[in-house]
């Protein structure tokens, strides 16, 4: 299995870094082939903007979807971009390792997500959810947390992270990628925050670690987040009267 990790870390040396580490090592134990992808590190410009265009089709207006479009079809996209999206075909998993900060991913990996998952390219009107261009592929979130997990629960003073994650898992969805329950380590302390005493606080630390690489020994045989299809939307795009899970108890 090909297993691309995006990080989104400004620190190669945190505990971010330290579960790439684990990932790459368990990954590469279990005979799968890794590349890691470090945004940070590698400089990637997350602002979609007109200058990333050099052929544009309306040079008085801006029209972002119609241009990756256009440069998509056209192969002229920018390199950095291209090179994302070699990135994503090669892979069968990709992890995206990152903090949450203010309740969602770093600017840098929203970013990655406006530029590189180019309209046209790798998602269109009739290209998306169960019909995306990344069946077959799996993704998993590993993201880490100031706050302790008690915080994250449904009625914890930081709200429920299915919640806060939902938009990013939805997002993969959308562009076809089965998605695994994602790998959440709580309560990483910083800035100056502490919830324990640190000898207790690093030990916590590399079980965390511990766990995450062995959940990696087997996370190939996972089956993904339920998710609604094409075929259970009526022509409105609203699950049909008939549906099962209109019908469940919440």
């Amino acid at each position: 299995m090909n297993v691309l990790i995006v990080l989104a870390h400004p620190e190669r040396a945190s505990f971010n870094g330290g579960q790439v580490n684990v990932a790459i090592h368990h990954l590469q134990c279990a005979g799968h082939a890794v590349e890691l992808d470090d945004l940070y590190g590698e400089e990637f410009d997350p602002v979609e903007r007109a200058s990333h265009y050099t052929d544009r089709v309306d040079h008085q207006y801006f029209a972002p979807l119609t241009e990756q479009r256009a440069h998509f079809e056209k192969g002229t996209l920018s390199q950095d971009v291209k090179r994302e999206i070699a990135r994503l075909d090669w892979a069968h998993l990709v992890i995206f390792q990152f903090p949450l900060w203010w309740h969602a991913q770093p600017a840098v990996l929203k970013g990655w997500f406006d530029r590189v998952l180019v309209y046209g390219g790798l998602y269109s009107g009739s290209m998306r959810y169960n019909r995306g261009c990344f069946q077959g592929k799996k993704a998993i979130l590993s993201v880490t947390t100031g706050s302790p997990e008690a915080a994250f629960m449904p009625f914890g003073r930081a709200g429920n992270m299915v919640d806060w994650l939902w938009p990013i898992h939805s997002s993969l969805y959308y562009v076809g990628f089965e998605v695994l329950a994602p790998q959440v380590s709580y309560g990483v302390q910083g800035g100056g925050i502490r919830y324990q005493e640190e000898a207790a606080f690093q030990d916590r630390l590399e079980h965390m670690k511990a766990a995450w690489g062995k959940r990696l020994m087997t996370i190939g045989d996972e089956q993904g987040i339920p998710f609604t299809a094409w075929d259970d939307w009526d022509d409105q795009g609203v699950l049909k009267q008939s549906h099962p899970m209109r019908w469940r108890v919440s």
